[in-house]
């Protein structure tokens, strides 16, 4: 990163900022237009997103693009468009009887310049989705997705610069250098989806700024299921939320803890595995499933794959020429089987297609394996038992939750999207995402005359009085 670009960085900060203070609150109507062009070049460009992401990727079906990606940013930015005339308003609040007469409310206020951060897994929606958030609550945005993605970026940054002048949205293209800047510059705010590793490090560089940030990060998501449910209906789930998009989201199921013996454990495992034939078959040359997105990440799953074989844990994956898959980074969907805990696949943030099951003798059992590790992004249970899933929210913590199912708490705009400790800070979808990026600011408003004349000094009888009260109110 050069001292050129660093100060052009600067400089384009330095201008959304002077084109804020001039603009310090736009209109009701001004943020609808601007909603309403992110929703017209999300939808007017389908064609153009599937086949940028896929690029990207080396495959990705048509379908998960549209569905997990310019369906949900349509649909925020819909839902943000109706409800934003009432998150606007100025939200009255009482006023204690000792404060009168007077008024009191909260102002929900831009921030300012918000530089948000997206990841490369789901390229347009993580990027656009806080990018319309960002400007609902009527603040600037400096955009710097990421450089694994150079097509989806590329278009994205055109698209934007067709609609927005830089002094409203900017998007910034490099590498890690780049970003490592970007976050150290004084924003107002900054929006960070990503790993847990590399948001620590936003976080500080953000604290030397003292910048608010948010961060969306991840974490190892883990499935406990009730002995007593079905093995079919869960495996299915599973399934269906480990294999999505090759496993390559925050969210998915990282790994299952069946409540039972190991039997139990490798029973499950088999009906996932069958799943997972069943919705891919001859997966390596399957249209539906997803290409890992880079050599070094297929070498990383290898690798925590070969260890845990290692180790004699059961690697259940279908027939495939692991030279063939390797040229194509089509890795194949893997489970593995009571995985020993020491091994990298229980330590570690998987982030791909494969999934370990093991065996806990009871939910306390696998209660206190969750709650020896770090609080993951996600939880699921799977039980037919209120006793047994109340018991589970009682006595972990975790961003959201999934009961029954995987993944569909974040399909909700009316839940708040965000992790807890390691997994991250704040939250967004939908009023939430408003909230976050916006000051919410306090004022009291009296009229001419007002209780504090009685208490002024000298202080008195009558200010002794007024105390008094105050300490019995």
């Amino acid at each position: 990163m050069t001292d050129a670009s660093i100060a052009e960085m600067n400089d384009l900060l330095a201008r959304q900022r002077a084109a804020f203070l001039a603009e310090p609150n736009r209109s009701l109507k001004a943020r609808r237009e601007d909603l309403k062009k992110i929703e017209a070049i999300t939808l007017d460009n389908q064609q153009a997103w599937v086949e940028a992401v896929s690029a990207d990727f080396g495959h990705r079906n048509a379908l998960e693009t549209r569905l997990l990606e310019l369906s949900v940013v349509a649909r925020g930015i819909k839902d943000m468009r109706h409800k934003l005339a009432g998150w606007m308003k100025p939200q009255r609040v009482s006023t204690p009887l000792m404060s009168m007469p007077g008024r009191s409310y909260v102002r929900p206020d831009p921030k300012g310049v918000v530089g948000i951060v997206s990841p490369w897994n789901y390229p347009v929606q993580l990027a656009l989705l806080p990018l319309a958030t960002a400007l609902a609550a009527g603040n600037r945005v400096m955009l710097k997705p990421s450089e694994l993605t150079p097509n989806t970026s590329a278009l994205m940054s055109k698209l934007l610069a067709d609609i927005f002048p830089a002094e409203q949205v900017s998007v910034l293209e490099g590498g890690p250098d780049l970003a490592e800047a970007f976050c150290a510059l004084p924003f107002d705010h900054i929006f960070y989806t990503g790993s847990t590793r590399v948001g620590r490090s936003v976080a500080a560089a953000a604290g030397n700024n003292l910048v608010p940030v948010t961060l969306e990060l991840g974490g190892k998501s883990p499935a406990l299921v009730s002995p007593d449910y079905s093995i079919d209906d869960a495996a299915h789930a599973i399934a269906w939320g480990r294999f999505l998009n090759a496993g390559q989201t925050c969210v998915a199921v990282d790994h299952v803890m069946a409540i039972g013996d190991a039997e139990r454990a490798r029973t499950i495992g088999h009906a996932v595995a069958q799943k997972a034939e069943t919705f891919y078959p001859d997966f390596a040359d399957n249209p539906d499933y997803t290409t890992v997105i880079a050599g070094q990440h297929f070498a990383r799953l290898e690798s925590m794959v070969e260890e845990a074989r290692a180790a004699g844990a059961e690697i259940l994956q279908p027939a495939h020429d692991p030279d063939a898959v390797r040229a194509t980074r089509k890795f194949p969907p893997t489970v593995v089987i009571n995985p020993p805990e020491n091994l990298r696949l229980m330590r570690e943030e998987i982030f791909g297609p494969v999934l370990p099951v093991l065996s806990k003798p009871s939910f306390d059992a696998a209660i206190d394996t969750v709650n020896a590790g770090d609080r993951p992004l996600a939880l699921y249970v799977f039980s037919d038992m209120s006793s047994e899933i109340e018991h589970v929210l009682d006595h972990t913590h975790s961003g959201g939750v999934t009961i029954n199912n995987a993944m569909l708490h974040v399909a909700n705009d009316a839940l708040p999207f965000g992790g807890n400790g390691p997994s991250g800070q704040g939250a967004y979808h939908g009023k939430f995402g408003f909230d976050e990026l916006t000051h919410q600011r306090a004022v009291f408003r009296v009229g001419r005359w007002h209780t504090t004349r009685l208490v002024a000094p000298p202080y008195g009888k009558r200010a002794k009085s007024i105390t008094d009260l105050a300490l019995k109110l």
